[in-house]
């Protein structure tokens, strides 16, 4: 179920494009330009080093997830100027980008390299897909992908560096302390409501990640 925003909480909301420009103002000429609509030699050096990315998807009544993917660099394939394939590992089987895909294809991509500041965006229509031979170029030990998430691009651009520079996301000694956090245990037995206690949980969560990772 979606939740409505809660109209009458804030004095001030911003509901039209021009109310949006007289704040922020418009992107010049070489931003408003930098968008392109094929996957050319910059993105595939950058997609070609990229260990982690982002998936953006939304169901036919416009719920919206985002699934982290990893894997070693390069993992996802450039099929072409147009074409894009990510590969599906073990994971928790909620399947929601796929769910999401099989309603609505537009889906988000944001590709990461750690220690680089700049982002690329790509968005495009996407497709899942199980040919063996495609699969096969994306084993990793012996294991083949279950499924292959294929885009068909439609834009791609790269994202300026100042969201990375003011979070210092790349740089280890701005991090914030970890201790004080919950465990992914501790949380699921929190949100689900379980009777297990937090050994038995994290059991299975270091089951998982020592036989599922391929």
């Amino acid at each position: 179920m979606i939740t409505e925003p809660d109209a009458g909480r804030f004095m001030h909301v911003i509901t039209s494009v021009a109310a949006l420009e007289a704040v922020l103002g418009r992107a010049n000429e070489r931003v408003a330009h930098k968008v392109i609509d094929v996957v050319d030699v910059h993105c595939r050096l950058f997609i070609a080093r990229c260990p982690f990315l982002l998936v953006a998807s939304s169901d036919a009544a416009g719920a919206i997830d985002i699934s982290p993917k990893g894997d070693p660099p390069g993992f996802v394939q450039v099929l072409d100027d147009k074409t894009l394939a990510i590969p599906e590992r073990p994971g928790n089987r909620r399947a929601d980008t796929f769910r999401n895909v099989l309603q609505n294809p537009c889906v988000g991509l944001i590709f990461l390299i750690p220690g680089k500041r700049e982002t690329l965006r790509i968005s495009g229509q996407a497709q899942i897909v199980r040919d063996t031979a495609l699969r096969e170029t994306m084993a990793i030990d012996g294991k083949l992908p279950d499924l292959a998430l294929v885009v068909s691009v439609q834009e791609a651009f790269f994202h300026c560096a100042k969201c990375m520079i003011r979070s210092d996301i790349w740089q280890p000694d701005a991090w914030p302390p970890l201790d004080g956090l919950p465990s992914l245990a501790e949380t699921v037995i929190a949100h689900a409501k379980l009777s297990n206690s937090v050994a038995e949980i994290q059991g299975f969560v270091d089951i998982d990640e020592r036989t599922r990772l391929y």
